[in-house]
């Protein structure tokens, strides 16, 4: 089978940067086989991945107002500046080695690892020339469908079934450049599927259209996916909460990861005065007083973002 790996790793780098739709490798002691992709047998009607993404569905891009998702209409926002310099950090270290595909996680379940990688990608879909993917890989409890009102399948669990071609469980956001892969149906086995060597192969495939893949994963003391996950990407991201997450918890989500590719620790929520204190003086010069008033007053804590 690592034949069937490495024809399919120098497909992805032939020019166009797209897979075949069949691939053919000659196994020792038999005829050329087809490789098997998502439980059915690669045909002229499975799509590519360049040819998915063509035939992908646009929808509107219209973000559940209930997600505390960043505003490019407030680019003054203290949470939209963290998301930058997150952002930022991210784009430098890309340049010093090759990250694309990036695992999403927290230690424990409600502290925000959502949040955090639908705002990572919204920030770096942005950038002009940027194509970005979030990947709702939370077979337990998805979230990114409902954070862009979509649909929640076909999804990737219907592709990984078999039951549906690659280009039904991409949608693009109209009018950006962010595509989002919702989770797909529930699913009684997710760390099964999971360990389908086509997530490998899809995972692999991906970074030769998108500049980001981002993928929203379990967290790591619930479900062993989010490790799984991680030893087939470039690189994680842990998110903390102030006052939720523990230090006990965060060394034992720490080492309970194979692949030793932490990229750093996102905290989050900050209260909304101290993401605001450092912002005030340098937009106070920018933003006509009466849009300032009362920022920064309140202690509810914001669904901010610090790295």
């Amino acid at each position: 089978m690592s034949r069937v790996h490495d024809a399919l790793r120098k497909a992805a780098q032939s020019p166009g940067g797209a897979a075949p739709e069949r691939a053919e490798v000659e196994l020792s002691g038999g005829p050329a086989a087809p490789i098997v992709t998502g439980g059915v047998v690669a045909t002229e009607d499975r799509f590519s991945l360049a040819e998915a993404l063509e035939h992908a569905e646009e929808v509107r891009y219209d973000p559940s107002p209930d997600g505390l998702l960043i505003d490019p209409n407030r680019p003054q926002d203290a949470p939209t500046e963290e998301f930058r310099s997150l952002r930022t950090r991210l784009n430098h270290m890309q340049t010093l080695q090759p990250i694309r595909t990036v695992v999403i996680t927290s230690a424990s379940p409600a502290e925000g690892k959502s949040f955090a990688a639908m705002n990572l990608a919204l920030t770096q879909a942005q950038l002009s020339g940027k194509r970005v993917l979030i990947a709702d890989f939370d077979f337990r409890r998805p979230i990114i469908h409902n954070l862009m009102q979509i649909d929640r399948s076909p999804g990737i669990t219907d592709f990984l079934l078999g039951k549906v071609t690659l280009d039904k469980i991409v949608r693009r956001m109209a009018g950006t450049n962010l595509w989002v892969m919702p989770a797909g149906e529930a699913v009684m086995n997710p760390l099964e599927l999971l360990n389908l060597k086509d997530v490998r192969s899809l995972l692999d495939q991906l970074p030769s259209f998108f500049d980001w893949v981002i993928l929203d994963t379990p967290p790591l003391l619930f479900a062993a996916d989010a490790n799984l996950l991680a030893t087939m990407c470039h690189g994680t991201i842990l998110v903390v909460r102030i006052g939720t997450t523990t230090i006990d918890a965060i060394t034992r989500a720490m080492q309970s990861l194979c692949e030793n590719n932490v990229l750093g620790i996102v905290v989050n929520g900050a209260r909304r005065g101290e993401l605001y204190s450092k912002y005030t003086y340098y937009h106070s010069y920018y933003t006509p007083r009466e849009e300032r008033t009362g920022e920064g007053d309140g202690d509810a804590p914001a669904e901010g973002s610090k790295e």
